[in-house]
């Protein structure tokens, strides 16, 4: 006889540095997200910073979240929810954000299941320059097509 359980937190996703990243990058976790989300590496672009923080949702590295955060619009903690599963990203457009500049856009759909429902949330994030390094500043939700 098999007895159900059921957490009220479940664990963390299992992804290891061999798993394929969660950013939809032909690359393991380790080679591609992982590696900043370890540090001391910083990713090199808008785009990499908007990748690597929506893995970081997916492992949930608070951590990660907060340095990757603009001072003046970071909040105090991350809370996740643990009936949310992150079930794709789709990068949409970009604006800037190279090594050539100091600010940038990603534009992005990012889809997820809850509760047994799936949505998306689809956003324009705004990327700059913070000490040398890319950081997330803040976003506008886009309605879905």
């Amino acid at each position: 006889m098999s007895r159900r359980v059921t957490r009220k937190n479940p664990a963390r996703p299992a992804v290891t540095t061999g798993s394929p990243c969660p950013c939809g990058l032909a690359a393991s976790y380790g080679e591609c997200c992982g590696r900043f989300h370890a540090g001391p590496a910083n990713a090199p672009t808008a785009e990499l910073l908007m990748r690597s923080r929506y893995s970081a949702f997916v492992v949930r590295d608070a951590a990660y979240l907060l340095r990757t955060w603009a001072p003046e619009t970071r909040p105090g903690e991350v809370d996740f929810d643990p009936s949310l599963r992150w079930a794709g990203l789709e990068i949409r457009d970009t604006t800037d954000g190279t090594a050539f500049h100091q600010t940038g856009t990603v534009t992005f759909v990012a889809r997820y299941t809850q509760g047994g429902e799936q949505g998306s949330l689809h956003e324009r994030s705004r990327f700059r320059r913070h000490d040398g390094a890319w950081v997330y500043v803040d976003g506008d939700f886009i309605d879905a097509p």
